[in-house]
């Protein structure tokens, strides 16, 4: 182990023995007390030296044997502490490409903080690599998910989706000007592959793959429908798939000014599609009827009310639960959904509750039930 105290944490004395690592709540340690000698090693701890040379300089600093020893244990044990050679061949494979690990740093950053494990920041990143996931819709939010999701590491993002670009389909942070009157499909997939970090080869282009390696399975669909009634109300007749393969799917969009972000449905554990549209039709014995009018196409041509603030801000939410997901954790989204609209943009939670009539089996859970089996495993994905 090379101990270095993570860089991503600003440092600052509270007292003459007191130090403080990090500003935000949400990560701030106090340590202490920490004589001279102890600050000075601190300094040491910079990822640069191995334990065996560590220890020598704390002895001729004059601290007694496993002195060295106590703090980083303690260190470590406080998430304050990183590993830079950790993360075995593929994470030094990554360390050698500079160029595209210098866009990923701040990722990286903030993987330290959020997983505090000594080299898990780096696991993490690397195992992002071997990550498929589709998301269906390139409009204002489909196309700017998938971009940070590529951007962010994830190494197979999929866009699926038919027609050519609008002019209102394009925004800032997705689809480009340029692209419009091109197929949504391929400028969705220019703009996948100019924002990843690492770019996957072209297909039909692709280097022999390794033995006993194949096409890995989705991790995750994102749905992020033009239409956000999609999003809003989802058809459960499109998600039957996804339930029979147990394969983990969120919904985000934009609907009449509103942002929605979830369910994020893990098939059999959480509420899924048709849960939500039986609750809702047990509550509003109107709803049924509504929705068939409003599935029938009525509005077909209109321009959604879809600004591209929101846009942004449902797609970024949406993206950074998807990789919450990815990374092995399970998002507030699961089994939920939260909206968001101007003017006062105040976050709306929802829990969907799976319903018994669902043929999804959700049901069958207890409550707080245990659905660990649905977060990826790093050692999995990272082959």
């Amino acid at each position: 182990m090379h101990p270095m105290v993570k860089p991503a944490l600003r440092r600052a004395w509270r007292e003459r023995q007191t130090v403080q690592f990090g500003v935000t709540p949400a990560h701030a340690v106090t340590v202490g007390p920490v004589d001279t000698a102890t600050g000075a090693l601190l300094e040491l701890l910079d990822g640069t030296r191995g334990l065996p040379l560590l220890r020598e300089e704390a002895r001729a600093m004059g601290l007694p044997d496993g002195h060295l020893d106590t703090l980083v244990t303690r260190l470590s044990a406080a998430g304050l502490l990183d590993d830079p050679p950790a993360g075995g061949p593929a994470a030094e494979a990554l360390r050698k490409r500079a160029d595209s690990l210098d866009r990923l740093r701040p990722d990286l950053a903030s993987l330290s903080l959020v997983h505090p494990e000594p080299g898990g920041a780096i696991r993490r990143l690397v195992a992002r690599q071997a990550v498929r996931v589709q998301v269906r819709g390139a409009g204002r939010v489909g196309a700017v998910v998938a971009g940070l999701l590529a951007a962010a590491g994830v190494g197979r993002v999929e866009v699926l989706d038919g027609g050519c670009v609008e002019p209102w389909d394009v925004s800032p942070a997705g689809l480009p000007i340029e692209s419009i009157g091109e197929r949504r499909d391929t400028a969705a997939r220019h703009l996948v592959r100019g924002a990843a970090p690492i770019r996957p080869p072209r297909a039909g282009t692709a280097e022999p793959p390794a033995p006993g390696s194949g096409e890995p399975g989705l991790s995750l669909v994102v749905i992020c429908p033009r239409d956000g009634l999609t999003a809003h109300a989802p058809d459960p007749a499109t998600a039957t798939g996804w339930i029979t393969t147990g394969t983990p799917h969120l919904y985000a969009g934009v609907i009449e000014a509103t942002g929605v972000v979830g369910p994020l449905v893990l098939p059999g554990g959480t509420a899924c599609a048709g849960c939500l549209e039986l609750g809702r039709e047990e509550r509003d014995p109107g709803w049924p009827r509504l929705l068939a009018q409003w599935r029938s196409g009525g509005r077909r041509g209109a321009v959604p009310a879809c600004d591209v603030t929101l846009a942004t801000t449902v797609a970024g939410t949406a993206a950074a639960h998807a990789l919450s997901f990815l990374d092995g954790e399970l998002p507030v989204s699961t089994g939920a959904r939260v909206e968001i609209s101007p003017p006062l943009l105040d976050w709306r939670s929802e829990t969907i509750a799976p319903h018994p009539g669902c043929p999804c089996g959700a049901s069958g859970k207890s409550e707080g039930q245990d659905t660990s089996g649905f977060r990826p495993s790093h050692e999995t994905m990272a082959g």
